[in-house]
């Protein structure tokens, strides 16, 4: 971000961000890296590999919030792209490890998750055709956080290696990894329960101030 030093010797530039810039470009690569995780999930031989993969991805998920933020490089393109690739490396790392119980992952936590976000991403929609901010807060970003750090647990503890590693500690690793996913759906529940009420309280002020 600009202090205001700069700012007063920087001649503003009003012509809007191009649509391919930096954050949008790494965004693009986190599409792509999602991909590579699921190929890698289905293919059930590369357990570690896919967890970088999957931090690494999910960690340019800050990076380029950041960059857009600092460098003034917000679009509308952007701010499609962005919620949508999350849902994505999110959603469909838990989608395809549903089908294998051994990874914690069930079809409830699953559902909720998903289910959450569809929900959130409509009442958003309506909310800002009425010329309504709905912005991420605190508790989306928690929510955020939550599953990008459970998910790591899901996927190593498929891992004979990891097994291996941990070898009489791996239940401990198991019964954590439990406990962070359904952390993570509680904490998804309240957010989405907050998101609720927000948007009840947004659209009320909205039609006393009409």
């Amino acid at each position: 971000m600009s202090d205001s030093s700069e700012s007063s010797t920087t001649p503003l530039d009003s012509s809007p961000p191009s649509s391919w810039n930096i954050p949008n470009l790494i965004t693009a690569l986190r599409l792509v890296l999602s991909f590579v995780v699921l190929i890698l999930i289905d293919a059930g031989n590369a357990w570690i590999i896919a967890t970088a993969i999957f931090v690494f991805a999910v960690a340019t998920d800050f990076v380029d919030g950041y960059l857009a933020r600092k460098w003034n490089q917000i679009t509308p393109l952007g701010r499609i792209m962005d919620p949508f690739v999350d849902k994505v490396i999110i959603g469909g790392t838990m989608i395809f490890l549903t089908r294998l119980p051994e990874s914690g992952i069930t079809p409830w936590a699953t559902f909720i998750v998903i289910g959450r976000e569809m929900f959130i991403t409509g009442l958003r929609s309506v909310l800002e055709g009425h010329g309504i901010d709905f912005s991420a807060k605190l508790s989306g970003k928690l929510k955020m956080l939550s599953q990008s750090v459970t998910l790591p647990f899901c996927l190593l503890s498929l891992s004979p290696t990891v097994q291996g590693w941990l070898s009489g500690s791996f239940p401990v690793f198991i019964l954590t990894r439990d406990i962070l996913v359904w952390l993570t759906v509680l904490i998804t529940l309240y957010s989405g329960a907050e998101y609720c009420y927000r948007g009840r309280q947004l659209m009320a002020a909205k039609k006393q101030d009409a």
